[in-house]
């Protein structure tokens, strides 16, 4: 895979992490580390006051109080536990707004 802020995603090795921060913007960085092993270390990287992101022009620290949100792509189904909800779907506004007036297929 190439190096880089913009190497090309492969989710097979390689994990996208989105930070929702509480001033209402976000991040996101593909890390090397594919999904199931990512979270095998997720529980020890939440408690960390700081995550550190090296990338090819910069290095970026995460300052974990003030995380909101966390997303991970590809799904990681080997999350699980109390609190962890199977076959969940997000539902947004335009979703909101056509139940009941269009056919939603599952």
């Amino acid at each position: 895979m190439p190096k880089g802020s913009f190497a090309e995603f492969n989710s097979t090795t390689t994990t996208q992490i989105t930070f929702y921060y509480d001033d209402g913007h976000e991040e996101a960085f593909n890390v090397p580390i594919p999904p199931g092993e990512l979270v095998q270390q997720l529980p020890e990287l939440l408690h960390q006051a700081w995550l550190t992101f090296h990338l090819v022009d910069q290095t970026v620290m995460v300052n974990m109080a003030k995380v909101e949100k966390l997303e991970l792509k590809p799904p990681v189904p080997e999350l699980q536990g109390q609190g962890t909800f199977f076959n969940s779907q997000r539902v947004t506004a335009l979703h909101r707004g056509a139940v009941g007036r269009l056919k939603m297929t599952e």
